[in-house]
């Protein structure tokens, strides 16, 4: 055989070895997440999102028709009178829970000098590297088996994550799943303060806080993203939480400091979500004090976020007034939060690059409530344009749900369609898309 030959044989050898050995799976899936990760390195180079600002296109144009719909709404000062809605429900759209937490009954606590440590015991640690984007299924599961939950973990991460590689999980979907699928039940609420966290380890709760935190993504840079941790414990001594972390290493002992708590904290407007048994409502009611009531704790989260926009600069007067928006989005004052909301976007241009926390709208959906709500359906446009083309894979079934309920108010009905099928790509049966598919016809 010619020497030519021989190397042609014997490449094709080498690739037909390859590709026996490519076929295996423990090689395919290493092979894949390689190439997956090289791919999303060289998409982040070419596209860096933190590059890209959003400015607020209809500042002040709200049509007449809006605006009169709007004066019937209360400021926050009556915010009292108001029945805040959650996102499921503004969407129109998820199937109401088989098991609903009652209106609750205010319970005044005493206040009580709280210990200088407090921890609670037996706590369970659940690893979330069972799988990709699993934080909140592992940190739900922490909480619920706390209280006996015996159910698979398999089943809860398939019911809050149905697609694989979806990049979110918010907190009202937690407590969905919480109310309707578990013996448990579940709340949601934000404007809470380390002195609330302390209080309720104190009286025996374990709580799901949502922070912003540093970490390296798959482009190799570190940024921020969001992440549950649960909080069972404190020192005043060290001036830390304890929290179980599921990404950690040493999650299952992990501890934050309480200054850096408070500043990941502050990224998510302070939100926090409680497991609980239906037998302990009344107790958790006491410890929760006014933060029981959901209106309440959304004026008091709409309190907060004003003060610390004069006490804060930089990324955290950004979130300071991207919380003030998120709070009046819960008080239904949907002109004043979208104003507010421009003014974090104004903040954000003026932020280093490292500094933009530019996944903040794959987690939360405030701004597109208040400028959908105000009638500005081309900032919608805008935002969930740019939030989708800056992921390298956008799993985001609710930014193609806003997007679609954009282009249906503007007209576009067909490009809605398409929008609202791709969101039930990436969640199967999403029920605000599902509704809004019903009601396009």
């Amino acid at each position: 055989m010619k020497t030519p030959q021989k190397i042609l044989v014997a490449v094709l050898g080498l690739v037909l070895v390859c590709g026996v050995l490519f076929a295996l799976p423990p090689v395919h899936q290493r092979a894949f997440y390689y190439l997956e990760q090289a791919r999303i390195r060289v998409f982040y180079a070419l596209n860096p999102p933190e590059e890209v600002v959003f400015t607020p296109g209809e500042q002040g144009q709200v049509s007449a028709a809006v605006a009169a719909t709007m004066t019937a709404m209360a400021s926050p000062a009556s915010a009292a009178t108001l029945t805040p809605t959650t996102p499921a429900t503004l969407a129109a759209s998820t199937t109401a829970p088989s098991t609903i937490p009652p209106t609750p009954v205010l319970l005044t606590a005493t206040p009580v000098p709280l210990p200088a440590l407090a921890s609670i015991e037996q706590v369970p640690y659940v690893d979330q590297h069972y799988g990709q984007n699993n934080c909140a299924p592992a940190n739900l599961a922490m909480a619920l088996q706390f209280w006996g939950w015996q159910g698979k973990l398999a089943e809860l991460t398939s019911a809050v994550k149905p697609y694989e590689l979806d990049k979110n999980v918010m907190p009202y979907e937690l407590v969905d799943y919480a109310n309707s699928q578990t013996n448990l039940r579940a709340i949601e609420r934000s404007g809470g303060t380390p002195e609330l966290l302390k209080r309720l380890v104190v009286a025996g709760y374990p709580v799901i806080v949502e922070r912003g935190v540093y970490l390296r993504d798959l482009s190799g840079k570190i940024s921020w993203m969001g992440h549950y941790q649960v909080v069972y414990g404190y020192d005043d001594a060290t001036a830390k939480f304890q929290v179980k972390d599921s990404f950690e290493a040493n999650g299952q002992d992990f501890t934050v400091s309480y200054d850096e708590l408070q500043i990941g904290w502050r990224s998510f407007n302070y939100t926090f979500v409680m497991i609980y048994p239906p037998e302990k409502e009344s107790d958790l009611f006491a410890a929760l004090g006014t933060y029981a009531d959901p209106t309440a704790a959304a004026q008091a989260a709409y309190e907060l976020a004003s003060a610390e926009i004069y006490s804060t600069e930089g990324q955290a007067q950004f979130f300071a007034w991207f919380n003030r928006g998120t709070s009046l989005v819960k008080l239904q004052d949907y002109v004043s939060a979208a104003q507010a909301y421009d003014e974090a976007y104004k903040l954000y241009a003026n932020l280093s690059a490292d500094q933009r926390p530019w996944r903040a709208t794959w987690y939360q959906t405030g701004p597109y409530f208040a400028y959908f709500y105000a009638g500005r359906y081309y900032d919608v446009l805008s935002l969930t344009d740019q939030t989708i083309t800056g992921a390298s894979a956008p799993y985001l079934e609710e930014n193609f749900y806003w997007r679609a309920k954009a282009k249906a108010a503007l007209g576009d009905t067909t490009g809605a369609v398409t929008d609202l099928r791709k969101s039930l790509e990436y969640h199967p049966d999403f029920g605000p898309s599902l509704a809004e598919l019903t009601s396009l016809g």
